[in-house]
């Protein structure tokens, strides 16, 4: 008997199915490029962890008034540079016995009344219980929704509960720290946003018409990057009327963070138009009668799309950094406002650091967190964006 070989065209975007002199069909699966991307992606696992972490930052911005025990601008005075207090989980009963109970304990604080100077004392015997889903401080989630439920605090609204101790002003430090996630996450996000409009943009027409064209945007992007960064930064941030509102004064910061953050961006991608538009596939759409605007946005960008990811991911911790060097040096965002440049303002002197430190640990903590966990994560889609590479 003579073997025949049968061969059924799928579709481009289906499997292909196969029988080579046998008479059972075989399924050959295609993966596309973002598959691949995927695939290659998800085994770094310090990658993935790091999108894990970065997405977690993004949830405690979103639904800060619900995590934060308290509100970010309530104060005690009693309490000024209070040292953190300790999580626990027994209590010990009046008969000795140790008992499940999520606790804080109180403070016992003195004054030394030649240098004025408060101590505070850890005291046994004053056990806070803690709890989930707990009344507490009105607040309006997102500005819309009036709540007064708090992920964890104190079971006793007037309980005192600092895990992360409090600043000069009495102030919760961890329900500061939540809050300013918000603002110094999302204005690194904005930031991007716009320097990814910009470079894109600029980038694609310098590199795809080259000429004249591309000679004036270089000239303009040479121009940028020659500037001295920080006294300009101290210039345009000085230009703010001190009049303006806080949401006026948050904008304008990110707009001159991101003003300076997409040249890099557009050269990028100009060197990759450069190299793409005499492709035999733009070849191709360009004979069969595309216009120049479907040659760039159909044709050549969306096969930059992971790389463009890539080179964005690495950008946001850039901005999260300027943001909150602005900040740290007074020329940022100001109070009311919290971000972790704002909480970084009152680590500035020796006193400070030296008498509260985790005024400084926690929100530059916060900061190295966020900048690591970004490079990683820009690191390994960088790698997987060209899934062909082993």
């Amino acid at each position: 008997m003579t073997d025949h070989v049968f061969i059924d065209e799928a579709p481009e975007a289906g499997p292909a199915t196969t029988a080579l002199n046998t008479g059972k069909p075989v399924q050959t699966a295609v993966a596309g490029p973002w598959q691949l991307v995927w695939a290659k992606f998800s085994r770094n696992k310090v990658a993935v962890a790091s999108g894990g972490i970065i997405l977690m930052l993004f949830l405690v911005g979103l639904f800060a008034e619900f995590l934060a025990p308290t509100l970010p601008d309530m104060s005690r005075p009693q309490f000024t540079n209070a040292p953190p207090q300790e999580l626990r989980l027994f209590a010990t009963q009046a008969d000795g016995s140790q008992q499940f109970q999520l606790h804080v304990t109180g403070y016992t604080m003195s004054v030394d009344l030649a240098s004025l100077r408060r101590s505070y004392v850890i005291d046994e015997n004053q056990v806070v219980p803690v709890g989930f889903l707990v009344k507490g401080a009105p607040y309006k989630l997102w500005g819309l929704f009036a709540l007064d439920t708090h992920l964890f605090g104190p079971l006793n609204p007037g309980d005192t509960m600092y895990l992360l101790g409090t600043d000069k002003l009495g102030r919760d430090l961890l329900s500061r720290l939540i809050h300013g996630t918000r603002i110094s996450m999302s204005i690194g996000l904005i930031g991007v946003g716009i320097s990814l409009l910009l470079g894109v943009a600029l980038g694609a027409v310098s590199g795809f018409y080259g000429g004249w064209v591309d000679m004036v945007v270089q000239r303009i992007i040479e121009v940028i990057s020659s500037m001295p960064t920080i006294p300009l930064w101290l210039g345009l941030a000085a230009a703010i009327p001190l009049t303006w509102s806080p949401l006026s004064v948050y904008f304008i910061i990110t707009l001159i963070v991101s003003l300076f953050g997409w040249t890099g961006l557009a050269r990028e991608v100009r060197g990759r138009f450069f190299a793409l538009r005499s492709e035999d596939f733009v070849t191709a759409a360009r004979l069969d009668g595309s216009s120049e605007r479907r040659l760039i946005f159909r044709h050549i960008l969306p096969s930059l799309t992971s790389h463009i990811l890539a080179v964005v991911t690495l950008a946001l911790p850039t901005m999260i950094v300027a943001e909150t060097a602005l900040s740290f040096l007074g020329i940022g965002l100001k109070a009311p406002i919290v971000s972790w440049g704002v909480l970084l303002q009152e680590a500035q002197n020796v006193r400070t650091i030296a008498n509260a430190p985790w005024l400084l640990i926690w929100p530059s903590g916060a900061v190295v967190l966020t900048v690591l966990a970004y490079n990683f994560l820009g690191d390994g889609l960088r790698d997987a964006a060209d899934p062909y590479e082993s």
